[in-house]
């Protein structure tokens, strides 16, 4: 695994749209987000795919080459989004995979359709990379318990996160774009399936069930072959779902299965959804149909996906998971 350097303030953030850009009350958030890291201390910059009005920011030829450029550019030190989208995967054969290769490796943090580019990098270049808050979510405080991902890149851990308790929710950029404060909607907790504790070591690889189950098959998503290249040290494999409905999620899990995703697991950690169940199936019994077969400890209900608060996690960290009894906890170290 290569982990970019340390960032610090005084390093600079590149800000820019892979998938979907920004406009109105958005825009507005992301104009306060960048000021929000400037007043931190960052030098950010905002790059040309930022436009708002289509279902991408840009052609896939030019969102291709801004990341490519970002991530290779020296002076760059982190590149985060506004947020995901929804087709990031017409630009992943884009990218110049020869010059990334040929790089020091940059910070690339998000989430979501985030995760269509996280994963090869992480898998195809050995970069970490940060599954973790996009730009919008950056200025929303951290709960008790979890690290902002600020945090995480600022140093090589071990990092250590705890169950939150919390399940939050998003003020709409309409009616606050300034918010920093989640809007708490009630108690929550991680659960365990498939073992009565749970102490489990591996490398960390995963996201968002949606946007990863079309990579895997293709150069792009083998993270089989990424399981075997640690198979010493083990798997963490992490997933969670979007807003497809349970019957979908189940197709796709059962597809990254076939795909051998799981096959150097030593567990697998899912998000918290609110995405809705099937009149024959909910979310947990389709994560439990296609997965409770390998025989691995499920930790269910992490706060690792669409529902905030989000525990950040980085693709390639050595973590352990424990969740025994009150504790419940995630400890990764940047090597």
């Amino acid at each position: 695994m290569r982990f970019p350097k340390p960032l610090e303030p005084g390093d600079r953030i590149a800000v820019t749209s892979p998938s979907q850009g920004a406009s109105g009350a958005a825009a507005e958030r992301v104009a306060f987000c960048v000021d929000w890291l400037r007043d931190r201390g960052y030098d950010v910059v905002v790059g040309e795919c930022m436009d708002g009005s289509g279902i991408t920011s840009a052609p896939a030829e030019a969102r291709a080459a801004e990341l490519t450029a970002m991530l290779c550019d020296p002076q760059v030190r982190c590149v985060v989004p506004p947020w995901g989208g929804e087709t990031a995967i017409d630009l992943v054969d884009l990218l110049d995979w020869d010059a990334l290769a040929e790089a020091e490796p940059t910070w690339l943090v998000g989430y979501s359709d985030l995760s269509t580019i996280l994963l090869p990098i992480t898998t195809r270049l050995g970069w970490a990379t940060v599954h973790g808050d996009n730009l919008a979510d950056t200025p929303y405080r951290t709960p008790a318990g979890l690290r902002h991902w600020l945090d995480l890149v600022s140093g090589a851990g071990p990092h250590v996160q705890r169950d939150s308790g919390l399940v939050a929710d998003w003020w709409r950029f309409e009616e606050d774009p300034r918010a920093t404060e989640w809007r708490e909607v009630g108690p929550g907790g991680w659960r365990l399936h498939g073992a009565e504790s749970l102490t489990a070591t591996g490398r960390l690889v995963g996201g968002c069930i949606e946007t990863m189950v079309n990579l895997a098959g293709t150069p792009y998503g083998d993270v089989a072959a990424f399981g075997r290249q640690h198979a010493a040290d083990g798997l963490i494999v992490y997933v969670e779902a979007c807003e497809d409905g349970a019957a979908t999620i189940c197709r796709n899990l059962h597809g990254l299965r076939l795909a051998g995703w799981f096959e150097h697991a030593t567990a697998i950690l899912v998000g918290r959804t609110k995405a809705p169940d099937h009149p024959g199936m909910t979310q947990e019994e389709a994560v439990v149909d296609a997965l409770g077969r390998l025989g691995v400890p499920l930790v269910l209900d992490m706060e690792i996906g669409h529902v905030p608060p989000h525990l950040p996690l980085v693709n390639g960290a050595l973590a352990t998971v424990v969740v025994d009894g009150d504790t419940h906890q995630v400890t990764q170290d940047l090597r």
